[in-house]
């Protein structure tokens, strides 16, 4: 097996895991600060509650459900890779990952309009 090259869809499929997971481990602080409010009592949580309400951070729990679909998905891409025999269709396997992933996504969005 010969090392993968960039442009290669299997090593997007690499760095799109890597950033998914950077980007869910920046997000997680600010989850954790959003539901610390509740500590602080009744009004300051409906005032961030009311803040989740807005358009930008619709979109932007939209991009979440993304990167977790896609984080997940690339996951379970390395653990077939780790324990199953190698595939020629390991980059078509990528490429659907990839789009499971934006069908979640989509979903997610009828759901929440």
């Amino acid at each position: 097996m010969r090392p993968l090259q960039r442009g290669n869809p299997l090593w997007w499929a690499f760095v799109v895991h890597r950033l998914s997971g950077v980007a869910l481990a920046l997000f997680l602080p600010l989850h954790f600060l959003v539901l610390g409010t509740a500590v602080r009592g009744a009004a300051a949580l409906d005032g961030a509650l009311a803040w989740t309400a807005s358009g930008w951070v619709k979109a932007a729990e939209l991009g979440l459900v993304v990167l977790l679909a896609v984080h997940l998905l690339g996951g379970l891409r390395l653990l077939a890779v780790e324990f199953l025999p190698w595939r020629n269709g390991q980059a078509g396997l990528a490429a659907a990952a990839g789009a499971v992933s934006l069908v979640i996504g989509f979903v997610f969005l009828v759901n929440a309009l």
